[in-house]
C-alpha cells in the first residue's frame, strides 16, 4: 500500500464533518495503531470503517482486526462478549423468568455444559472482523438481531433492578442468558427463537443485589422510562496473568464506557451515532447545562440590603458559588464570584432557589432617612424671606443692580468688575427681607448658575436694554425653567441713548416670556442701576411674587440647608457659605455636608458680623468643617457627632468605590484608540482658586478648549494658595500652574524657579482663558502653505549612464530653484512629486533658472520622464496655526 492511498486524520475529519480530536478518540476506540495527532495517516480499511460508522451502517467497534487477532494468538480469551440477540419490545415477555444459575456454571472457552447447545465458534470472537461476523449470521435472525458485541456489552452494563427500555434481554459477561419460559408472549408471536444457538446456563442472572460476578439476578416487572446506568465490575480473568491481564482489563473498561454511551443512545437519548452531528452535541451540552443548574430548593430566609457580592449571596443561600454562577448564566447574567448583583437580581435568583427574601433599606437609604428628618406640620411653618437669584449675561449690570439695591460698592471690589463667585446678601425693604444671590454671567460659570437656580424661589433675569438677549441670557432662562422658578425680568440700562426695551420684550417673547403689558404672566420692570430708576418697582414685584408663592418654613427644628460656596481660608481653615432652608442653625451644632462633617465654631452673616444663629432663607458663613465641602452639598444638623462622622465616612467610602469601579480593563478598541491618541499633545494644568466654584468653573472652561490636536487635562483642582506640593506635581507632570485669585508660598516659588515650573496668576477669568488658548495654539502642529515658484516644459530627455534620465527643459513661467520641490504633470495628471536632484545650465550647476532660459533638470529617484511633461516647481512656507 503506497503512502498516497493513506489519508491524514484532519482530512478524514473534514470529510466526515467531525472534530479531529473526536475522530482520534474514535480511532483509538477502534484500536487503529499509530494515531498520535491530526497529522497521522489512516489506513484505507480504517477510513472505510469510520465512514460506515458515520453513516450509521456500523456501530463504534471496540477493537480492530489487527489488535484483536494479536490477542487471540497470544492466549485463549474467555468468550465474554458473546454475541447477543437484540429483541424488539414485543419479543420480550413481561412475565418471563429465568432459572438462577450459580457462577460455577459459567462456561469456559471451548466447552459447553451438558444439556446445552454449544456456542457457535467464532461468533463474536475478538479475532474476527465485524464484516465476517455479519456475514455468518443465519438468515431468519437478520431481521431481528445485530451481532454486535458492544451492544451486548452495553446491555450488560445496566445496574441492578434496571429494565432495558427497548425490551432487549439483559446479557451476562459470559454472553449467555436464560431461555424464555414456554408459552411466553414471544413464543405466541411466532417469532424465531432468540437464543437458538446459546446455552441456557453459564450466564449471570438478574437479582436484587449487585456484587461479585457470581451474584444471582432475578427478573422483575418492567417499568416505563430509562433509568440511570452504572457499569458493573469486570469479571475475573484467569487465563491472562500479569501485564497482559491488566491490558485486557483496560480494554474491557473502555468497552464498557462505549457500551454505556450506546445504551443511552438506544434508550432515546440520541438519534444517531454520538460522533455524527454537531447539533446533537449542542443538545447534549444543553442537557448537561440544564442538569448542572438544577439545584434542590433552598429553605432559607435571607436579608438583602442593596447590592450583594455573588460569593456572599451563595454563603447566605448555603450553596456553592459555582452552582450559583451556573444559575445566573442560565438566567442570562454573566457574573463572577466577586461581582456585585443589584438587589432586584439577587432577589429573583434567591426566590427561584426557594429562599424567602426580606428587603431592608440600604445603609445609604437609612442615612438619607436620618438626614431628611420628619416632615414639618403646616401649623409649625412661618413666613420666610424669598431667595432671589440674579441671573443674566455677562456685563449686563447684575452686580451693579445689586450694588444700587444694597447701597454698597461690591462691583469695585470684584476683579475686573466681573463677579467671580456667588455672592449672598440680605436687604430690608419696607420691613420685609429679601435674600439675593448674585451668580456669575460668564459662560464658564454654568454650573454655578444652575446651583443658584436650584436653591432659589424667584429668579431676576437682568437684560441690558441696548444688547438684548445674549447667549448667557438664554442659558439663564433654561436654568430657571428647569428649576420651575418664576422669572422677573429687569430691563437694565434704560438710561443709555441706544436703549430699546421694546426690542428686549420682543426677543424674550420668543423664549416663552410674555410681558404682562402684552397679556402674559411675566413681570418686566425697566430699571437703571446707574440712576436708581425702577429699583422700588423691582423690589415691589419681588415681594408680590413671594406673597403669591406663600413661602413658609419651620424655624423651630434642627437646621437644614445647602452649601452655596466653599473656600479654604489661610487663617480660618475650610469656610463654606450655607443657605439655611429650614430650621435654626446655631453655634455648636454638629453637621454633615456631603462627605465631610464638623461642628459649627462660628457663624458670620453677609455683613461680616458674627451671629449666634441663622434662620430659614438666611445665608451665613460657617466655620468648623474638617475638610472642604463641595459646592451644592446638603447641609444637615445631627444630634450626635459620632453619627455624623459615621455618615461622612460611609459617603467617602462610597465615593472611593465608585471611582475605583469606574476604572475598567483595556480592551482592544481602547488599546488601538490609545495608540491613535498618542499623536495628540496634552497641556496639563494645575488649577488653584480662592473658592471651589471658581476652580470648578475654570477647569470646565479650559477643558472645552481642547481640539483634535491638543488636549487640555486638569491634573488637580483645589482651593487655597499654591503650595510646594502643587509645584512638585506640576514638575513631575510637565504642567502649568494656574492661580486664580490666590497667592504663592515663598517655598513653592523658589522650587518653581529652580525646576522651571510656570506659575501664572490671574484675577479675571477672561485673562486666564485667553492665555491658555494662546498656549494651545502654540502647541499646534505648524501648517504649511504651498507657493508655486515656476513651471518648465520637457523638450528632450537624455539618458546618462549611472545617472539616469535628465530632462532638457524650457522655463515657461516663474523660476526654477534648486531647493524647490517638483511636481511632474503629464496630460493634466500628477504622476510624481519629489525633490530636484540636479539643476544645470551648460554643464554648470546653478541655483536657479529664470523664465525664458533652458536648463537640465534631474529628479531624485525618478527616471520615467517623457517629452511634453510639465515640471511644476513649488515650495512650502510655514503658516501660523489658528
Amino acid at each position: 500500500m503506497t503512502e498516497k492511498e493513506k489519508v491524514r486524520v484532519y482530512e478524514l475529519a473534514k470529510e466526515v464533518k467531525l472534530d479531529s480530536r473526536r475522530l482520534i478518540d474514535l480511532l483509538h476506540r477502534l484500536h487503529v495503531e499509530n494515531i498520535k495527532n491530526h497529522m497521522s495517516t489512516v489506513e484505507p480499511e480504517a477510513v472505510q470503517t469510520v465512514k460506515d460508522i458515520m453513516e450509521g451502517k456500523l456501530p463504534p467497534e471496540p477493537a480492530s482486526t489487527t489488535t484483536a487477532a494479536k490477542r487471540t494468538e497470544t492466549s485463549p480469551v474467555p468468550e465474554t462478549p458473546v454475541r447477543r440477540v437484540a429483541e424488539s419490545p414485543s419479543d420480550k415477555p413481561r412475565g418471563a423468568s429465568s432459572t438462577p444459575q450459580p457462577s460455577a456454571n459459567r462456561p469456559r472457552p471451548g466447552s459447553a455444559p451438558g444439556g446445552n447447545r454449544p456456542v457457535r465458534q467464532g461468533s463474536n470472537s475478538p479475532g474476527r472482523n465485524y464484516n465476517e461476523r455479519r456475514g455468518q449470521q443465519p438468515g431468519p435472525n437478520r431481521e431481528h438481531t445485530r451481532y454486535d458485541s458492544s451492544q451486548n456489552a452495553r446491555r450488560s452494563s445496566t445496574a441492578v433492578n434496571q429494565r432495558p427500555q427497548n425490551g432487549g434481554r439483559p446479557s451476562g459477561y459470559s454472553g449467555s442468558g436464560s431461555r424464555p419460559a414456554p408459552g411466553s408472549e414471544r413464543r405466541s408471536s411466532g417469532s424465531p427463537p432468540a437464543s437458538s444457538g446459546r446455552p441456557q446456563s453459564g450466564g449471570y442472572q438478574r437479582s436484587n443485589t449487585s456484587g461479585h460476578p457470581g451474584a444471582q439476578r432475578g427478573n422483575a416487572p418492567y417499568r416505563s422510562g430509562p433509568k440511570p446506568l452504572s457499569v458493573p465490575p469486570a469479571p475475573t480473568q484467569t487465563t491472562r496473568p500479569g501485564k497482559e491481564q491488566n491490558r485486557r482489563g483496560s480494554y474491557n473498561n473502555k468497552d464498557r464506557r462505549n457500551v454505556h454511551d450506546q445504551g443511552a443512545r438506544r434508550r432515546g437519548g440520541w438519534d444517531e451515532d454520538r460522533y455524527g452531528s454537531k447539533k446533537r452535541k449542542s443538545q447534549k451540552s444543553a442537557n448537561m447545562q440544564q442538569h448542572d443548574v438544577s439545584m434542590p430548593p433552598v429553605q432559607r430566609h435571607i436579608v438583602l440590603s442593596g447590592s450583594i457580592v455573588v460569593k456572599d449571596l451563595a454563603d447566605q443561600l448555603g450553596v456553592k458559588a459555582n452552582e450559583l454562577i451556573k444559575r445566573l448564566i442560565a438566567l442570562g447574567i454573566m457574573a463572577g464570584v466577586n461581582q456585585e448583583l443589584d438587589r432586584d437580581t439577587a432577589t429573583i435568583v434567591a426566590t427561584e432557589l426557594g429562599a424567602t427574601v426580606e428587603e431592608r433599606a440600604t445603609q445609604e437609604e437609612q442615612e438619607e432617612l436620618i438626614l431628611q428628618g420628619e416632615e414639618d406640620s403646616p401649623e409649625s411653618r412661618t413666613e420666610r424671606p424669598p431667595v432671589v437669584t440674579v441671573m443674566g449675561h455677562v456685563d449686563h449690570g447684575k452686580t451693579s443692580l445689586l450694588d444700587r439695591i444694597r447701597a454698597t460698592r461690591v462691583t469695585q471690589s470684584e476683579a475686573g468688575g466681573i463677579t467671580q463667585h456667588i455672592g449672598a446678601s440680605v436687604i430690608e425693604w419696607h420691613d420685609r427681607k429679601v435674600v439675593f444671590l448674585d451668580t456669575p454671567g460668564h459662560e464658564a460659570f454654568t454650573s454655578m448658575r444652575a446651583r443658584g437656580a436650584q436653591v432659589t424661589d424667584v429668579a431676576v433675569l437682568v437684560v441690558a436694554a441696548n444688547d438684548g438677549v445674549m447667549p448667557q441670557t438664554i442659558e439663564a432662562i433654561n436654568h430657571a425653567k428647569a428649576a420651575n422658578v418664576p422669572i422677573v425680568v429687569a430691563i437694565n440700562k434704560i438710561d443709555l441713548p441706544d436703549a430699546n426695551p421694546e426690542k428686549v420684550r420682543t426677543e424674550l417673547s420668543n423664549f416663552g416670556l410674555i410681558a404682562e403689558e402684552w397679556g402674559g404672566d411675566t413681570i418686566m420692570v425697566p430699571v437703571s442701576a446707574r440712576t436708581g430708576e425702577g429699583i422700588d418697582q423691582l423690589l415691589e414685584a419681588l415681594i408680590l411674587q413671594a406673597d403669591v408663592l406663600e413661602l413658609k418654613a419651620n424655624a423651630n427644628r434642627a437646621a437644614q440647608g445647602t452649601v452655596i460656596e466653599a473656600k479654604l481660608d489661610k487663617g480660618r481653615g475650610p469656610v463654606a457659605t450655607v443657605l439655611v432652608s429650614r430650621g435654626l442653625l446655631k453655634v455648636g451644632d454638629v453637621f454633615v455636608a456631603g462627605s465631610v462633617y464638623g461642628r459649627v465654631r462660628a457663624l458670620i452673616n453677609d455683613r461680616g458680623q458674627r451671629v449666634k444663629n441663622a434662620g430659614p432663607s438666611l445665608p451665613v458663613e460657617v466655620l468648623g468643617f474638617n475638610q472642604l465641602p463641595e459646592a451644592g452639598d446638603d447641609f444637615v444638623i445631627l444630634a450626635d457627632e459620632k453619627q455624623a462622622k459615621a455618615i461622612a465616612d460611609s459617603r467617602q467610602d462610597r465615593l472611593r468605590r465608585q471611582s475605583e469601579g469606574g476604572a475598567h480593563g483595556v480592551s482592544l478598541d481602547d488599546f488601538l484608540q490609545r495608540l491613535k491618541d498618542e499623536a495628540v499633545k496634552e497641556l496639563n494644568l494645575v488649577i488653584k482658586a480662592d473658592v471651589h466654584g471658581s476652580a470648578e468653573a475654570l477647569g470646565q472652561s479650559v477643558v472645552k478648549l481642547s481640539n483634535d490636536e491638543v488636549r487640555v487635562r486638569v491634573l488637580h483642582s483645589g482651593v487655597g494658595t499654591v503650595t510646594e506640593t502643587d509645584v512638585m506635581l506640576a514638575q513631575a507632570s510637565h504642567a502649568i500652574i494656574v492661580g486664580f485669585g490666590v497667592g504663592v508660598e515663598n517655598k513653592a516659588r523658589q522650587i518653581a524657579e529652580k525646576e522651571h515650573v510656570d506659575i501664572r496668576s490671574y484675577r479675571v477669568i477672561y485673562d486666564a482663558i485667553d492665555d491658555i488658548n494662546k498656549a494651545l495654539k502654540g502647541m499646534l502642529e505648524p501648517k504649511y502653505e504651498e507657493v508655486i515658484l515656476g513651471r518648465a516644459e520637457v523638450r528632450e530627455v537624455f539618458r546618462v549612464p549611472k545617472v539616469g534620465a535628465v530632462a532638457g527643459c524650457y522655463v515657461t513661467d516663474g523660476k526654477i530653484l534648486r531647493t524647490g520641490k517638483t511636481r511632474v504633470i503629464r496630460d493634466g495628471v500628477v504622476v510624481h512629486e519629489g525633490n530636484i536632484g540636479s539643476l544645470k545650465r551648460f554643464k554648470d550647476d546653478v541655483r536657479e533658472v529664470a523664465t525664458g532660459f533652458e536648463c537640465g533638470i534631474g529628479l531624485e529617484k525618478y527616471n520615467d520622464i517623457k517629452v511634453g511633461d510639465i515640471f511644476e516647481v513649488f515650495t512650502e512656507e510655514e503658516v501660523k496655526a489658528s
